[in-house]
This record gives structure tokens, sequence and C-alpha cells, in this order.
């Protein structure tokens, strides 16, 4: 079949691999009809992981089923499927109370022994492979696949965002706490970001400023509802303060992560952690979740290569804030916002930008990697839908 492979730092291309299978009896095979380059897959395309040589690329996948093991149950040959990101078990304690993202039965503990959590194409999550391929192989399927309604080929480009981006959008306001009627200031206009502030207008926040210096993302941003601010090395908090007649905002989301930089380019870790402090209120909650690694050789300064930042906290303990982090459970959200796509409720195919064959990822990965004006969410087509 064919895939895309990372071979290095901004080296990927689309080769012949070994076809994904069956391998156990709660295995799915997937035809992958759409599967998104995501924000994450920069920091492996950038040679800011670990990530092998070698590996299948893509976390974001949708398709449909052609082949079942002999131990599923629930799901169907050609039922058309959205794939959470996180690849977990459904019966280990972790998945049990919901927390797909740390499962313990599917967690690679070669590397790290008190691993948790798996995913597909995805540095120091297992040795799994991606979907930016024509065939994915599925593990513990019946709990993996979220079998779509009628609609699926119809709102696709909406549905294959369940795989992550939506999800991970809304997870960040959760984090938070967000509540109706609440203000929230969310910094970073990129796919996390984007449906961040569609996740806060569906569930009825009053303010929703979008922080960061892409002009660009940010008339995306606007156009999904929210305020864009420019992000000028935190100096922009004083606009938010004003805004929010001195107070701050009543939560705050972190949808950018470990590589944050100025305007000018240069790699500022603390930066965004410790304007979101000076930006929500007393008493206000942060959601964190955009990526931070334990290590990045690659990184600015001593601090971040060992995973850690000159962080705040003496303001943030003062303002009794709290923070809320971690990786998305994919499934605690996807089967209740796949209704809100259905019943036309929520459209977050809205960021797509670009729409390419599996031979153009190169391009895709290229482009968005540079921040290109106009590309804002791309996604393949391996396979004819």
């Amino acid at each position: 079949m064919k895939a895309l492979v990372y071979h290095g730092p901004r080296n990927v291309s689309v080769d012949n691999v070994a076809d994904a299978r069956i391998e156990k009896p709660t295995d799915v095979l997937v035809r992958i009809t759409s599967t998104n380059i995501c924000g994450s897959d920069l920091h492996m395309y950038e040679g800011r992981t670990d990530m092998e040589h070698g590996r299948v690329l893509g976390h974001e996948n949708l398709g449909e089923v052609i082949e079942i093991g002999e131990g599923v149950d629930r799901v169907k040959v050609g039922d058309r499927v959205a794939l959470p990101f996180n690849i977990g078990c459904g019966f280990c304690a972790n998945c049990e109370r919901g927390l797909s993202a740390f499962c313990l039965t599917t967690a690679d503990r070669s590397k790290i022994p008190n691993m948790a959590g798996a995913a597909y194409g995805f540095a120091d999550m297992g040795p799994y492979n991606g979907g930016q391929a024509e065939f994915l192989r599925v593990p513990y399927g019946d709990y993996n696949c979220l079998v779509l309604p009628e609609d699926a080929e119809e709102k696709e480009r909406d549905y294959v965002m369940l795989s992550d981006i939506f999800p991970t959008g809304w997870h960040s306001t959760r984090l938070a706490n967000l509540t109706p009627g609440d203000s929230v200031v969310i910094y970073g206009s990129g796919p996390v970001g984007l449906m961040a502030t569609l996740s806060a207008r569906i569930q009825g926040a009053s303010q929703i400023f979008v922080v960061d210096h892409n002009t660009d993302r940010l008339k995306l941003a606007q156009k999904l509802g929210a305020t864009p601010v420019i992000e000028d090395e935190g100096r922009e908090v004083e606009q938010i303060l004003q805004a929010t007649r001195g107070q701050g905002t009543d939560c705050g989301c972190e949808c950018i992560g470990y590589q944050c930089h100025t305007p000018k380019g240069q790699e500022v870790p603390n930066l965004v952690m410790n304007s979101l402090v000076n930006a929500v209120k007393f008493t206000g909650t942060i959601g964190v979740v955009g990526v931070f690694v334990p290590q990045d050789p690659g990184a600015a300064d001593k601090l971040a290569k060992n995973g850690e930042i000159a962080f705040d906290f003496g303001k943030f303990w003062f303002k009794g804030q709290k923070i809320g982090t971690g990786q998305c459970n994919v499934k605690a959200y996807n089967r209740k916002l796949m209704q809100l796509i259905h019943h036309g409720n929520a459209n977050p195919s809205a960021i797509i930008s670009h729409e390419l064959s599996l031979t153009e990822a190169p391009k895709g990965y290229k482009n968005f990697d540079a921040r290109v004006d106009g590309w804002h969410k791309v996604v393949l087509h391996p396979t004819a839908a």
C-alpha cells in the first residue's frame, strides 16, 4: 500500500510499504478515505521529537471498514467510521474511567516503563503506524471505531474532525471549566485554537478572545465568532483586561504548546503560559491542550530542553487559579460531537483550506509547516470515498 513515511526532519515521502492487515481477533481493517495533517504532526516533521525513521504518520483518520477480526462483534464491514487518535482497549482502569488517552493496555513500555497512552503514527506512543495511508489497522476495533450515521459520506469533511481536532478544541474548554455566559481567552488560532473557538461559541461563551500574531488565521477565528487580539509578547493582556472591566477572562485555553514564539519567530517557551496567568481572572481556570514534552533537545533554552519552563507560579498561586492539562480523551466527547454535526449544530469543516491526494502530502506538510497564508487545515484523501 502507499503511505506517507517519515525519513527525518522535513523529509517525508509517499512510499510503498507493507499492507496493513488484521493481526489480532479484535482488529478492524479500514480503508482510509480522509486523514488530516495535524499541528502535532509538525513537531515530528520538524525533527523536534524522537520519531523513528520509516514510520507512517497520521493520527486523524476516517474511512470504511473492509475487514474485521473474528473477535469483533459490533463493527461491520461497510461501516463508515471515525477513529480517535488515542488507541484504547476499553477495559483497563483508565479506559473504564473515560481516560482513553492514557490507556494502560496499548501503551508501549519498552522506552518508558510507566508509560500510559498510545496513538497512531506518533512519537513515543507505541509502534502503531499512522493513517496517512491507503489502509489502517485499528486495534480493539469495537471500542475504537465510532460508527457514523447515514450522512457519513455527505458530511465526511466534518466527521473527520472527530478523530482529534474538534474533540481536542472541546477538551480545552472543558479543562478550563467554561460555562454558559463565561468569557474565555484562547491562545493560538491554529486548528486547535479554532476548534476551541467553535466549541466555546456552541457552549454559550459571552466573550471569546483569540490571541495570535498570525493575522490570516485570526481572520478565520473572527468568522467563527471571536474577537481577534494581536499577540505582542504578553503586552496584549492589557487589551483583554480593558475588555473585561479590568478583571480578566473567566477562563483561558492554551492551544499552542512548547514551540510558542514571538511575532519575530523567537521561541519563548514560557510566554503563553505566563500570559494566560495574567489574562485570566482571580480564581479562573486554564485548560492546556497544546503539546508539551518531557524532553526537547532542539529547545531554545536549558530549561525547555528538559521539558521545563520558567512559570510564574507565584502569581498563579496568588490569583487562586487552576490548571487542567493533557491530551484529549477523544472517546469522552466524540459521540456527542458527532450528534452536533449530524443535526447541523456544528460545522468544524469550516476551517478546512485544502484537500489533497495522498501523493500531494509532502507539499501539504511543507506549506502547513511554513504557515503559508491560507493554509489553515489540510485534509488528505488516500482513497476515493
